[in-house]
């Protein structure tokens, strides 16, 4: 198939382009950064664009993809709340123009959507399910459930084929060593990784939270599952809608914690610091709707994901 694949220099939408060319998929890359030294020449071909641009958009049309897996977007929850101006322009207005683009030109093209766990809000019930009531708490959840509802408007009025992913903190690295993420990344294995390796303290949000090691509880997805997973959905036995990935089961940070030591067996100063505001105790949802259309698509633990990780840091 040929894919266009939007946001392909950043960390998902790279590990996702990597597994679109193991799997034999022609791939064509947007992003407005150019891609790091480690995934030049990873797409067939590259154009430095914003994804909206009249340029980008020209070009989409006269590649005419089977599919297109809209990466691209802003992605921070704090700054969304700062300046949400930019979290609705980048998310929702300019993937509505590129909706229009596959609307008016691309009719027979699937659209495959980055979305996020941030939809949800704070969570009623753990695991989460894809129908649980949304009521996201920052812009930049708003705006992926804005994006989500439009797609379902536009599959209802113009039959639109569309697959929508809620991404659970997507974390690890490539197991081949080809790509990972930046430095500075704000998850929490990122952070514990790195105080370890420049041997910095690190600084524990809360230990006082209603579970059982008094750690917040959170789900972990590898960015490669993540990856397979786009794979998968290029299936049009996968219904138009929206699907979790996320774990069915949680992992704390002090368990995070243990994990990196044994992995890296040197030390690491953790202090105790103020909960942040707006963590819930629990967040982890279920995978059972997509796992039940194409069975098993996690194939790495939390073990994996450290390694891995490590691995990519020690590069």
């Amino acid at each position: 198939m040929t894919i266009i694949v939007t946001g392909s220099a950043g960390y998902i939408g790279g590990q996702i382009t990597l597994s679109l060319k193991d799997a034999g998929h022609t791939v064509y890359g947007i992003d407005r950064q150019q891609p790091p030294k480690h995934l030049l020449g990873a797409c067939d071909k590259f154009l430095y664009q914003d994804f909206a641009s009249d340029v980008a958009l020209s070009w989409i049309i006269n590649k005419q993809p089977d599919a297109i897996i809209h990466c691209a977007g802003t992605s921070l929850v704090g700054p969304s709340m700062r300046n949400p101006s930019d979290y609705y322009n980048n998310n929702v207005v300019k993937t509505l123009k590129l909706l229009d683009i596959v609307k008016n030109s691309l009719p027979k093209t699937r659209f495959i959507f980055s979305s996020s766990a941030a939809a949800y809000g704070e969570p009623i019930m753990n695991p989460c399910q894809e129908v649980d009531p949304c009521e996201p708490v920052s812009p930049y959840g708003q705006s992926k459930l804005m994006v989500e509802q439009i797609l379902a408007s536009y599959h209802r009025a113009y039959n639109l084929d569309y697959v929508a992913f809620r991404y659970f903190n997507a974390c690890g690295a490539d197991s081949r060593g080809r790509h990972g993420q930046a430095p500075g990344a704000t998850h929490i294995i990122a952070r514990v990784l790195e105080s370890i390796r420049d041997q910095k303290e690190f600084v524990l949000n809360g230990d006082d939270f209603p579970t059982e090691d008094g750690t917040c509880v959170r789900d972990y997805v590898h960015v490669e599952d993540i990856a397979s997973a786009h794979v998968l959905a290029l299936d049009r036995k996968i219904k138009p809608g929206v699907y979790n990935l996320g774990s069915n089961m949680g992992t704390s940070n002090r368990d995070i914690i243990e994990a990196a030591l044994d992995e890296t067996q040197q030390p690491l100063n953790v202090i105790v610091g103020a909960r942040r505001e707006g963590d819930p105790a629990v967040l982890t949802a279920s995978d059972a709707k997509f796992a039940s259309i194409v069975g098993k698509w996690r194939h790495h633990i939390l073990d994996d994901i450290i390694r891995h990780t490590w691995s990519w840091y020690a590069l």
